[in-house]
């Protein structure tokens, strides 16, 4: 008949079916029930592709280049260093190494990155001990291409990220909550001061608790800021020298430069000077700062400064200081300062103040504006509070 035929095979079928769910089963379950034998290779916190990783699996680090082993041990400097290191020799495009895991580095020693490397740390890097000279939680040096995508650091390190001669450097996410140590962020051109270091973008930078500048810059041409965030910081909250073609967004601090004649933001050694003249190319969106010292500083031959928002109070016994500067516009949109005098000084080894515009400002608490010595033109209007002129 033809119906028996056609039963055995799907009985067949149905026993082969069932046996080889069960063999599955079984394999799944010695798979999930056996431990693993050490972490796995490191993986992303922003989404970006990972060439190579330092991973932490308990009290041990391991250096990966891709999913290969290169390095195991107990010193996350050292899983980091060798996880940059294993990166392509020779390559002409960024390739990232990123930090699964937290730990602790000597104030004394450096992560050190070449050009074309990306870097990003999952977790945190505390800097314990004391430093001298340009060791850096972050350190490079005469490279291009390099982006810090993500960093948190507390301790106390001489630098957190220290860029000396770099071109094309980027640092989207960094956030130093120190306890002491010297300067959150340098970038500089000190290795060879015949060019500039160019093409510097930070994206946010948040820097508390430290014995230096928040962020610093000398010798830099073209640099994009968006927000520097200043919490009890000893220096400047941001400091600009000898830099110029510079876009910044917000500069935010709270007691910041107490004491020290340093400024929220600071501008210095002939900032904005571009050849032997000072077009506006240094821009800022805001300034606001409150408590600590100066909140907004101008000296030594700046200039071709512009800030469109001002909010500034109690700050200093100066909350703004232009001290020979040329070409310095303030509060273009709007302005408030409470407390303290909107000074314009002068040393007598440099030319004094010349084309000020102090505007839309109101002052309040005994806040005023002081002019002496006299500013070649200086233009002063729509100011709701007293005006003392030479």
């Amino acid at each position: 008949m033809p119906s028996a035929p056609l039963a055995r095979p799907a009985r067949r079928l149905r026993t082969a079916s069932l046996a080889a769910l069960a063999a599955l089963a079984t394999a799944a379950s010695s798979l999930v029930l056996a431990p693993a034998a050490h972490a796995a290779p490191g993986t992303s916190c922003t989404g970006s592709t990972v060439h190579g990783s330092a991973v932490q699996d308990g009290g041990t680090w391991r250096a990966y280049r891709g999913t290969r082993e290169l390095w195991s041990g107990s010193d996350m400097l050292t899983a980091i260093q060798r996880a940059i290191d294993g990166l392509d020799a020779g390559r002409t495009s960024k390739q990232r190494v990123v930090v699964n895991g937290s730990g602790t580095m000597s104030a004394n020693a450096r992560i050190t990155l070449p050009s074309h490397t990306a870097f990003e740390s999952c977790g945190t890097i505390h800097v314990s001990g004391s430093g001298s000279g340009n060791v850096a939680g972050i350190y490079m040096r005469g490279v291009r291409d390099i982006e810090v995508a993500r960093v948190a650091m507390t301790g106390t390190p001489v630098y957190g990220i220290f860029a000396r001669n770099v071109d094309d450097l980027r640092l989207r996410d960094v956030d130093l909550r120190l306890s002491g140590g010297g300067i959150g962020v340098r970038i500089d051109n000190h290795g060879d001061r015949s060019r500039m270091a160019r093409n510097i973008a930070i994206d946010r930078v948040f820097v508390s608790g430290n014995g230096g500048h928040g962020v610093e810059t000398y010798g830099v041409d073209g640099l994009t800021v968006g927000t520097v965030t200043a919490r009890d910081v000893r220096n400047a909250g941001l400091l600009l020298n000898q830099t110029i073609n510079a876009r910044i967004g917000t500069v935010d601090a709270v007691n910041t430069a107490t004491g020290t004649g340093y400024a929220a933001f600071r501008i210095a050694n002939r900032a904005g000077r571009v050849g032997s003249s000072y077009p506006t190319n240094i821009e800022v969106g805001t300034v606001r700062a409150s408590g600590g010292g100066r909140g907004i500083f101008c000296v030594s031959e700046s200039g071709g400064l512009r800030v469109d928002r001002v909010e500034l109070t109690n700050t200093g016994n100066n909350p703004v200081l232009i001290e020979n500067c040329t070409n310095v516009s303030l509060a273009t949109t709007s302005g408030t300062v409470s407390r303290g005098d909107v000074r314009l000084a002068a040393r007598s080894e440099f030319p004094g103040n010349r084309d000020i515009t102090l505007q839309n400002l109101t002052l309040t608490n005994g806040a005023r504006i002081v002019e002496n010595p006299c500013a070649a033109n200086l233009v002063i209007r729509n100011v709701n509070g007293p005006v003392q002129r030479c």
